[in-house]
Parts: structure tokens; C-alpha cells; sequence
């Protein structure tokens, strides 16, 4: 019975690893690139119980396990403490810092009083929300009204966004970077410091019956919309893609983008609902100009994920660009 069970989960590990390197968009595929942490944690488990069971057979494929373990952790490890931060928190003046709050709020989701009052106490300067519907908005207008740009683009397949500002907008639009059922919040905004672009996105997740195809090719006609050579980045959102894909990677590349997460943890965002499925999900890039003061994940309000909030800072001379 136990050899049974070491090659069934042999077997899976093996599969869960390799599959994704195939490059397939299919959703069965793709989505193996979430769970890379309990891969290599079974992987490591299922090690251990062929060492017990023993035999030459079982110990070449346990050596093929220590080599998928590896694998998984080589993906994984610039999200821990142990690997080096790709963006150093920066020293700007407080007067230059822009508070920015990304939210799914879950369109079923209920607890409009919870998502109140975590705007209200925040205050953010910049505030995107995802998957909101007419009810949303409307239970949110008292928090809306407070800000002096405010695109609202409500959807009831749970895609619908709302981009608010206090900042000086001289430019805020949603585009359709696929298809006109996932918006795009493209924002050029004044701070204190200086001018950046803003982009808000929430692609469609690999669930059963739909590729990564459209989440990939929005990702990257994301990156190279912004244009950092114009502007300094920031982009924001449940981007339905975890932080070590290989899409996630192309999306840095292409943009020049850095991720604050790097080296500092994974920071979990989604299931907020589940203690042991969580993954980082809702993403946060700045390029080379931007300064980081912080990064952190705010208390559960009701949906299946966290909001984040980021506090950075735009250097003066960005007022340079345009």
C-alpha cells in the first residue's frame, strides 16, 4: 500500500513540475505554477517515504523528486528573506510620499461596511478596485465622492474596476488590452514629487475551460503600454498570475519592472478565505524611478482576497518627461 501511494505522488510531483515547462496555455497546465511551495513540500515528503521504503528502483526515482524539490525552490527562493531585495526601501520626505490601495472586492461579496471603513481609514491618494459591480459602486460613493477623479466601469462578470485619484490626473482612461470584458485602468498622474503612469489590471485566471492565452497577451501588452521610457510605472492589480510565472517574469522584463517582493516574502493575497491555499496573486511593479517606502498586505474585509497598499514616492525630475 505504501509503494502505491510513493508512486502515485511520485508520479504527481513529477508531472506538476514538468508540465508547466512545456510552455502549454492550457488552464490544466498553466495552473501548476501556483502551488510551486507545496509541490516541493510533498516532493520532499514523498522523498522521505521512498528512503523508508528503499530498493534501487524507488531511490532513482527519489533522486528525481530531490531534483523537481530543487526546481520548485530555485522558482521560489527570490520570494523569501534569504535572497537579495530588488528594490531597496527609499528615503524620500514624507510630503512626496502617494498612498495607493489595490482591493478585489469579490462581486458577491456582501461586507460593503468592512471595505468603508478600511478606505476611510487608509485614505488612500490612489485607490483601484476589481470586481465591482453597480451594487459595489453604489455602496462605495460616499468613499468615491471624496476623490477628484473617479472612473467607474462597472461589469457583472466580475471584471468590473474602479480607478480613483486625488492626485492631479492629467490623463485616466480604462482600455481593453484583449477584449472588451477585462478593462485596463491607465492613469498619468501628478505627485508631489513628479509625474508617473499608473496601470491597474485584472486579467482572467487559468480556470477550468479557459487558456492563459488572453491573461497572458493582456500581461504583456500591459508592460509594453506603459512607457517607461516616457514616464516612471507603477502597475497594480490581481494580476491572476502568481509572481513566479514565467509570464510574470516576461511581464518584468518587458517593462522594466521590479518586484518589492523580492527577497522580502511572498505575501500571500489570495485565498483569503483558506489558511493553506494562498498564493501571491495581486502584484505590485515600479521601474528604476520609483521609490518604495512600503508594501504590505491589509486585514481581510470579506473577499477571497487581501487588499494591498503601497506607499511610493516619484522622484522630481520625472516632471521632465512629456
Amino acid at each position: 500500500m505504501l509503494l502505491v501511494l510513493f508512486w502515485a505522488l511520485a508520479a504527481l510531483v513529477l508531472f506538476t513540475t514538468l508540465a508547466p515547462l512545456t510552455g502549454s496555455v492550457a488552464w490544466w497546465v498553466r495552473g501548476w505554477d501556483f502551488p510551486r511551495i507545496h509541490i516541493m513540500v510533498v516532493g520532499v515528503v514523498v522523498a522521505a517515504l521512498g528512503a523508508y521504503l528503499g530498493g534501487r528502483v524507488v531511490g532513482a526515482a527519489c533522486l528525481a523528486l530531490l531534483i523537481c524539490v530543487a526546481y520548485q525552490g530555485y522558482r521560489v527562493f527570490p520570494f523569501t528573506t534569504l535572497a537579495r531585495t530588488e528594490i531597496p526601501y527609499s528615503p524620500a520626505p514624507a510630503d512626496q510620499h502617494i498612498s495607493i490601495v489595490s482591493a478585489n472586492v469579490l462581486m458577491e461579496n456582501t461586507d460593503h461596511e468592512a471595505l468603508r471603513a478600511l478606505i476611510d481609514r487608509e485614505d488612500p491618494d490612489v485607490l483601484l478596485l476589481m470586481e465591482t459591480d453597480a451594487k459595489w459602486i453604489a455602496a462605495l460613493e460616499g468613499q468615491l465622492s471624496r476623490y477628484s477623479t473617479v472612473i467607474r466601469h462597472p461589469l457583472v462578470n466580475h471584471y468590473g474596476m474602479v480607478f480613483a485619484t486625488r492626485l492631479k490626473a492629467i490623463k485616466a482612461e480604462t482600455v481593453f488590452l484583449v477584449d472588451d470584458e477585462t478593462p485596463t485602468a491607465l492613469a498619468e498622474l501628478q505627485g508631489p514629487g513628479g509625474r508617473f503612469l499608473f496601470v491597474g489590471l485584472h486579467p482572467r485566471p487559468p480556470v477550468p475551460g479557459t487558456s492563459t492565452k488572453d491573461r497572458d497577451a493582456q500581461i504583456k501588452r500591459a508592460a509594453l503600454l506603459a512607457d517607461r521610457t516616457y514616464l516612471p510605472v507603477v502597475a497594480m492589480g490581481d494580476f491572476n498570475d502568481v509572481a513566479w510565472s514565467w509570464t510574470s517574469e516576461r511581464f518584468k522584463e518587458y517593462g522594466g519592472f521590479r518586484d518589492p517582493r523580492v527577497g522580502r516574502g511572498t505575501l500571500p493575497s489570495f485565498d483569503a478565505k483558506s489558511w493553506y491555499m494562498r498564493f501571491p496573486i495581486d502584484q505590485l511593479y515600479l521601474t528604476d524611478e520609483i521609490g518604495l517606502i512600503s508594501f504590505d498586505r491589509l486585514e481581510s474585509f470579506g473577499s477571497d482576497h487581501f487588499p494591498m497598499k503601497a506607499v511610493i514616492a516619484v522622484p522630481t525630475k520625472s516632471t521632465e518627461g512629456g
